[in-house]
């Protein structure tokens, strides 16, 4: 019996990955206990994201799409539910082939940048690389050609506390890009810019799109979600509504 569920996974995703599909989660679950109460943060979702997509999940505080963006990225495994990504399905992994699919797949965007304060823009940007195990000759091409993207290059030898925040975040999305990866995730990656530089980063993202990447904002800013084509509503852990906008 195992054997033959095995098969249909298997058999399941290889369609998906024919049809385009780079995200699909079906009947997508994550409870935690507290204390005695037992909390449903993502209850039932069922979610498609195509490649070349461009979608925002947004909710208000305590809807789930923190825990929603954890599952996606592979930062968290849930309790219920499963979940493909480029048709293979990641949510019966181990830690181990978690952080493989992390590495490869998804490139990461946080609110609070996350750059090592001691290191270049170059050298926050070819970190990945060096996990990868890739050659230095590598690592500084590919590295120099993400910050060509988001048109930071006369920055490259910078240091964080020498960069604005758009700047900082600039860096970031560099970081993200350098593995080429199947999906950018971004989690509120305007929460800590001002309204200009906000916007600034989000005409980045859409340029980015329009490149070919996929991109999964997660935000509870209206004016945020808006730049996105596609908005999936969040509430009490389950899709409330899913609508394109563009």
């Amino acid at each position: 019996m195992a054997q033959a569920a095995l098969h249909e996974d298997i058999a399941r995703g290889e369609q998906l990955k024919r049809d385009g599909i780079i995200i699909r989660t079906f009947d997508l679950r994550k409870s935690y206990l507290m204390g005695d109460q037992e909390i449903h943060a993502v209850d039932g979702v069922d979610v498609e994201i195509k490649k070349g997509e461009y979608v925002a999940i947004m909710g208000p505080s305590g809807s789930g799409k923190s825990t929603l963006m954890n599952l996606i990225g592979c930062l968290d495994t849930p309790t219920g539910g499963l979940y493909y990504i480029n048709g293979r399905l990641v949510s019966s992994m181990n830690d181990d082939e978690l952080a493989r699919i992390r590495n490869k797949e998804i490139g990461f965007v946080f609110q609070t940048f996350n750059l090592l304060p001691r290191a270049t823009a170059l050298h926050n940007v070819e970190l990945p690389l060096i996990y990868a195990g890739l050659s230095t000759e590598v690592r500084m091409e590919r590295a120099k050609h993400s910050l060509q993207q988001v048109d930071l290059m006369d920055r490259m030898h910078h240091k964080p506390n020498e960069l604005s925040g758009g700047q900082r975040q600039r860096v970031a999305i560099a970081r993200a890009l350098v593995n080429n990866p199947s999906i950018l995730l971004a989690d509120e990656p305007t929460g800590n810019l001002d309204t200009a530089t906000g916007h600034e980063i989000m005409g980045v993202f859409e340029r980015l799109w329009q490149q070919g990447n996929t991109i999964v904002l997660v935000t509870h800013e209206h004016d945020i979600a808006l730049h996105a084509h596609r908005v999936i509503h969040l509430r009490d852990g389950k899709v409330e509504r899913d609508e394109r906008i563009k």
